[in-house]
């Protein structure tokens, strides 16, 4: 195995991935699984990368000033106790189970974000009660906590069971059920995979999977894929940003469905 091909190939992932706020963990692992790494290696590597690669984006989206923080904690928050409560029932289901139901949801993720997305403007001119109000710069936007709160959960559980950051559901879910725009959605998603990448990276270190001398050279070409990608995303017009999503979701799916069918 050549690291300098491996490195390449983690930095055209990484500058995609961060396009789009999906972090894209699941990419980097089965890219090293095909490249010979061993998969309790694979995972902590593409952990340690998936957080590398993420940190860099995020100090390019902070910059920009397209990073809602009250959401970084609102939504990090729940998403961390539904994904430790899914991590915990996981073992009641298989893994096929697991991810052909992972698969699912990121096809309805995918279609989804297909659809073009109503202005928040009128809503929020008619103040209603269970309703978060928020502005970020010059854009307006409000969280409906009562469809928020439970769509949060069921994506934080989700992701717990199958052992992923989540970043595949969380800018649908600041587009579609937020009103956020999609700029401060893939910022503000790429923070929070950051951090959810820490902390899975830790668990895996503990566990002692982690081999420095051959994570770092890739995770630095990560991050500066993860730099790039977020120079790129706030150069690419929203709805071209939407597009990519919904095609690499579409794609992580079509992947994860192929992979339960071939596993055993």
């Amino acid at each position: 195995m050549h690291i300098a091909v491996v490195a390449l190939v983690i930095f055209l992932i990484a500058a995609l991935m961060t396009m789009t706020g999906r972090g894209g963990g699941n990419f980097y692992v089965i890219t090293l699984v095909l490249f010979g790494v061993g998969m309790h290696e694979a995972a902590t590597t593409g952990q340690f990368i998936l957080f590398i690669s993420s940190l860099a984006a995020t100090l390019i989206y902070g910059q920009k000033r397209v990073v809602e923080w009250k959401l970084v904690f609102f939504i990090g928050t729940l998403t961390a106790v539904s994904a430790f409560c899914g991590g915990y029932f996981s073992s009641y289901f298989s893994g096929k189970t697991l991810k052909l139901v992972f698969s699912f949801f990121l096809l309805i993720a995918a279609f989804l974000m297909l659809k073009p997305v109503k202005e928040a403007e009128e809503k929020i001119k008619a103040r209603k009660k269970m309703v978060w109000y928020l502005k970020s710069g010059e854009n307006d936007f409000i969280v409906d906590i009562k469809i928020a709160v439970p769509i949060i959960v069921a994506t934080g559980f989700g992701a717990g069971m199958v052992g992923v950051s989540g970043g595949s559901f969380l800018v649908p879910l600041m587009v579609l059920a937020c009103s956020v725009p999609m700029r401060i959605a893939v910022g503000t998603a790429t923070t929070l995979v950051s951090i959810t990448a820490l902390m899975g990276f830790t668990g895996h270190v503990v566990s002692g999977h982690f081999d420095a001398r051959f994570a770092v050279p890739i995770a630095l070409a990560g991050a500066v894929g993860g730099i790039i990608g977020g120079k790129m995303a706030m150069k690419t017009k929203p709805a071209k940003l939407k597009l990519l999503f919904a095609y690499t979701t579409l794609a992580a799916s079509i992947i994860m469905v192929l992979n339960a069918v071939l596993s055993k």
